[in-house]
């Protein structure tokens, strides 16, 4: 597991994935943090279209056209269908870069819309978006990373080695093993707090939380502290969960808040990061 997460509400958010190179949103500065860096994003998915989470995609396109890279590679850009803000910067971009030195691929993508990653032998790894409410009239999606994984079929847990390399030799291990998708990675992107269904058995779960005090909130399109707290209480099978797109005005707060949000998550079981609007978070 390796991320980078610049992510300062209102401001800027980007999140890269990168065991599978992924970008998700593209938030301004991004170029110039990553510099040459950016010829190691392989694919961009799009959680929607605000300002924040859009206004750095020309700035990362026009780098990989400037800068010294590969660019035999097209760059494939995944949105939410539809989504009327996204294919507006889309079509001024094109338009403004007639001399592209390499293909960029804008793909409308719908909720539930299976699209692969990575495949080598057994090993399997696709991305699927879901749907999310922000705000009335605009398309959102969070994602989920899957990979498929084998467990051992309950009628042979209790054997011994002995007995189980036995039957491996005598019937193969796929027909000893379940196949099963794992959820490796869920991101939310700017939403209320995600239902059950959708946080549960997420190894890593990325999560905005907008606003430190619920009182804060003028319009119910974010996620506080408190809600995530009941709900993350409710849910099982997480095993890290990343705060991110947190207000500015939290600086201080979330550094003063951030042992005891620790403590509160790890008597769940859970390890809780941060990531401060103010600093590049790395893990």
């Amino acid at each position: 597991m390796e991320l980078k997460i610049f992510s300062k509400a209102l401001y800027s958010t980007w999140v890269i994935y990168k065991p599978e190179r992924i970008l998700f949103d593209v938030g301004e500065g991004i170029s110039t943090m990553l510099g040459n860096s950016v010829y190691g994003i392989k694919v961009i998915f799009l959680t929607h279209g605000h300002v924040d989470h859009l206004s750095g995609l020309w700035g990362f396109i026009n780098t990989r056209n400037a800068a010294m890279g590969d660019r035999e590679k097209p760059m494939q850009i995944y949105y939410p269908v539809n989504n009327i803000a996204i294919e507006k910067f889309r079509d001024f971009i094109l338009d403004m870069n007639p001399r592209l030195r390499y293909q960029i691929q804008f793909v409308p993508i719908k909720e539930a819309e299976r699209i692969f990653l990575r495949k080598a032998g057994s090993f399997e790894r696709s991305i699927m978006p879901f749907k999310t409410f922000h705000t009335v009239n605009e398309r959102s999606f969070g994602y989920t990373i899957y990979e498929k994984r084998k467990k051992l079929k309950d009628e042979y847990k209790d054997l011994d080695k002995t007995e189980l390399i036995k039957i491996i030799n005598e019937k193969g291990r796929d027909k000893i093993s379940d196949v099963y998708e794992k959820k490796i990675l869920t991101i939310s992107g700017d939403c209320h707090a995600l239902p059950l269904e959708r946080i549960n058995n997420s190894e890593t779960l990325i999560h905005e939380c907008t606003f430190l005090k619920a009182e804060d909130r003028r319009n119910n399109n974010h996620t506080t502290i408190d809600e995530l707290i009941e709900v993350i209480d409710r849910s099982e099978g997480v095993k890290r969960l990343i705060l991110y797109h947190i207000s500015g005005r939290y600086m201080n707060l979330a550094k003063k808040r951030e042992a005891e949000f620790i403590e509160l998550f790890k008597r769940k079981g859970i390890e809780l990061y941060i990531v401060h609007p103010d600093r590049l978070f790395c893990l």
